[in-house]
């Protein structure tokens, strides 16, 4: 397949620019993977779609205020957006400016100076005066993504970060997981529902289009992760008992199946991962999955279309267009069971 193919037609109009008063009052469009039946629901009736027996698979990684405004020593303005913290004083960033800095070049944020030390690929390798963290804390704003044309503001502090945000490192958010509010988890929670946390540190690679057609050759950037011995623990508890494993976002989906594919089989794993799950790949731990809408032709998208089914899918989103479902981060969400044909439990 080519990138093309998962192209689609989306109004500006439907992108969502802010999120909505209540986390769970978005709208929430489910897609059988076996079948393709598709409804139209609210999110705060997902508790319906729930089993006791269910094991729900959240991401707690944190956004962190990633995004700094500054300029050269020099002068001419530049951006900078941390991808990865890599030690107390250093990182590896994106940098825009009118000319690429070279190592040496001081940047300015305020009373904060950061010096290129060098690059590695496409990202700028940073040395900070003083701890990361404490840099980003007094002059790093929220790291809203492309697609939201405004600034950041005191509301995106706490809406563009899930309630269950634990662990920093994240520079975009789990999106899927920004619907749920404390009553909604209490709910879920209340029925039997098992929860359960990994830690996948969203970069900002999760935005960047892919640069050819042919989706075998494409590379996606690394992300870390944490699948810990407990989440092994629980998924295995779910399988046992006849649950699902049901992820809250494409985030938590590929942290699980990365760790399904190490050598050994499903176990745990701390390390990086640059999992592609397109058409054709099979899923050995999930079994559905909640997600927003994604953008055309995006690496997520592809995501999806291999977990319920391509023309299921496109079919889907053609639907929420015309439905007007809110797109991307702020947007509404689906709730999609696993096409029967690529679940592949026996690799």
């Amino acid at each position: 397949m080519q990138k093309r193919d998962f192209y689609y037609e989306l109004p500006d109009a439907l992108i969502a620019q802010r999120p909505l008063t209540r986390r769970s009052a978005s709208r929430l469009l489910t897609l059988d993977g076996a079948s393709g039946q598709l409804a139209d629901r609210q999110f705060e009736q997902l508790p319906r779609l729930l089993d006791e027996r269910d094991l729900l698979v959240f991401n707690d990684t944190r956004v962190i205020p990633a995004r700094l405004l500054g300029s050269k020593e020099s002068g001419g303005r530049i951006e900078a957006l941390i991808e990865r913290v890599t030690g107390s004083h250093s990182a590896l960033a994106q940098v825009r400016a009118s000319k690429s800095p070279g190592p040496g070049t001081k940047l300015v944020f305020a009373s904060h100076t950061v010096t290129v030390s060098g690059r590695k690929g496409d990202l700028f390798a940073l040395h900070f005066d003083e701890p990361v963290a404490d840099v980003l804390e007094a002059q790093g704003h929220v790291p809203l993504p492309p697609y939201i044309e405004r600034a950041d503001d005191n509301a995106d502090i706490e809406r563009y970060q899930t309630v269950y945000a634990r662990n920093p490192g994240a520079v975009a958010a789990p999106t899927a997981g920004l619907h749920f509010s404390d009553e909604v988890l209490a709910a879920v929670a209340e029925m039997g529902v098992r929860q359960c946390f990994v830690t996948l540190h969203v970069g900002a690679g999760t935005f960047q289009p892919m640069r050819g057609e042919d989706l075998d050759t494409h590379r996606l950037h690394h992300e870390w992760i944490n699948v810990s011995p407990d989440v092994c623990n629980a998924v295995a508890e779910t399988r046992h008992r006849g649950g699902r494993v049901i992820a809250v976002g494409t985030t938590s989906l590929r942290a699980l199946e990365s760790a399904a594919r190490q050598p050994g089989g499903f176990g745990p794993m701390r390390g990086d991962t640059d999992l592609f799950l397109y058409p054709g790949a099979g899923f050995l731990a999930t079994d559905a999955l909640l997600t927003n809408f994604h953008l055309p032709e995006s690496t997520l998208l592809m995501l999806v279309c291999a977990f319920a089914g391509y023309d299921k899918v496109m079919h889907a989103y053609r639907l929420a267009v015309a439905e007007q479902y809110r797109f991307f981060s702020y947007g509404d969400a689906m709730f999609v069971t696993i096409d029967p044909a690529v679940c592949d439990r026996e690799s």
